[in-house]
């Protein structure tokens, strides 16, 4: 019987089995932020065990409150700080050449196919992307990691979503992870792994692909996860290039941890996009899902752009082609947060940031804070959110608001025209 990506993975990884549906598998990378890490390292320091177990394959970001917006935060980020200079955490970015984690982390090459990865942090699951194995864990599991290298999982049994047909024009990855939640719902992946896979997947960008993963937890999935290829290997090429003679030969050595044709799934589903429309949430949570045109008119008071979804290049690129030469409209105010400094950079380089101050947007420094409603872009009570984020949920962005998850495309449209509508990049009826 073959072995699917998770299951390579997993059995490449293993070092303990000490119950049967327990394992205990080796990490090759233990990420952190400032908002879950601070817990974990004052809970070791109070065991005197303030240690880490390779200085080298533990990274540190500040990114969720950045720069910090009262003493608690401010104090989080000491301690997350002091941490990483105590133990000489050379990888560590903090205020000012930040980003998100979850953007900031494969930026710098350090996710690569095979890789074993925990977070405390439930989009961890981004890391699938690249065929990697990503989770987000508790404290308790965080800290063992930080101390040990390792992480005791359940063997993961993985859902394959087959992507396929002809993606439509001003359709985007996040229509199309949004549309597999409202298909199989909140519950529908609780616990194991969703597989992308199929053409559309493979014509994908990385940037597209780990939209898809980020969502993979809304779900309720461990980690979303597509199989490492050329695409892959071009992404990741300058930090491998002393690894590997040809971009052919790091494509061979990737494919190991490609799923087997004889793979066994607990599921399979085939999901069609040549007709899907774009889309948009309603209610409080991921699953509900419905149309744009469905939703055409409501009202809205803030658009943000931004995220771990939705920040990186590609998103801000799209949202700025509909947005130049156009105003936001008077009724709401825009907010865009590229995802890293690198892309802000970037997107400053290729006029992106002039496009959104010209249309009426306020351009943030990179930070998690408006998505969770710490920071940044916090609604009212009563108070109306197009979001490029991954949540939807009761006052995720602020008491007694409400968020619409989009596309960046359709949150551009919706912030010209003061409430949802589908961009001018979507032909259908």
């Amino acid at each position: 019987m073959g072995k699917t990506i998770a299951q390579k993975i997993f059995d490449s990884h293993i070092i303990d089995n000490p119950f049967e549906d327990i394992y205990v598998i080796r990490l090759d990378a233990v990420f952190c932020h400032e908002i879950t890490t601070p817990i974990a390292i004052n809970d070791l320091v109070s065991r005197s065990k303030d240690r880490v177990f390779d200085t080298s394959r533990i990274k540190a970001v500040i990114d969720h409150v950045t720069p910090a917006k009262d003493s608690k935060t401010a104090l989080q980020g000491k301690i997350l700080r002091e941490w990483a200079r105590r133990h000489k955490i050379n990888d560590f970015f903090d205020i000012g050449r930040n980003g998100v984690c979850h953007a900031i982390f494969p930026e710098k090459g350090f996710v690569r196919p095979g890789y074993t990865i925990i977070m405390g942090d439930s989009h961890t699951c981004t890391y699938g992307a690249f065929g990697a194995f990503g989770a987000g864990v508790g404290t308790t599991d965080l800290e063992v990691g930080i101390l040990k290298g390792v992480c005791a999982l359940g063997y993961p049994e993985t859902i394959k979503i087959n992507i396929c047909g002809k993606m439509p024009d001003g359709v985007f990855a996040k229509d199309i992870i949004l549309s597999v939640i409202g298909l199989i719902g909140v519950s529908g992946a609780t616990n194991k792994v969703l597989e992308f896979s199929g053409p559309v997947v493979e014509d994908m960008g990385m940037d597209a692909r780990m939209t898809l993963c980020n969502m993979a937890i809304e779900a309720g999935a461990t980690c979303g996860i597509c199989a490492p290829d050329m695409t892959t290997v071009e992404y990741l090429w300058d930090f491998i290039k002393n690894e590997y003679k040809t971009k052919d030969a790091a494509h061979n050595a990737f494919s190991k941890y490609c799923s087997d044709p004889d793979a066994s799934y607990e599921k399979i589903i085939d999901h069609d996009i040549t007709n899907l429309e774009p889309v948009v949430t309603f209610g409080y949570k991921p699953d509900k899902v419905k149309p744009v045109k469905e939703m055409e008119g409501t009202k809205i008071d803030q658009v943000y752009i931004g995220s771990c979804t939705n920040g990186r290049i590609e998103d801000l690129r799209v949202a700025a082609k509909i947005l130049k030469g156009n105003k936001i409209s008077d009724s709401l105010r825009g907010i865009v947060s590229p995802a890293t400094t690198d892309i802000y950079k970037q997107a400053l380089d290729e006029g992106i940031i002039a496009d959104f101050l010209e249309a009426g947007f306020c351009v943030t420094n990179p930070t998690c804070g408006a998505c969770l409603g710490m920071s940044n872009g916090i609604i009212a009570e009563g108070e109306t959110c197009a979001s490029t984020t991954n949540r939807n949920f009761s006052g995720r962005m602020g008491k007694g608001g409400m968020v619409h998850l989009m596309s960046p495309a359709t949150a551009a449209a919706t912030a010209i025209a003061g409430h949802i509508t589908n961009s001018k990049l979507y032909k259908g009826k």
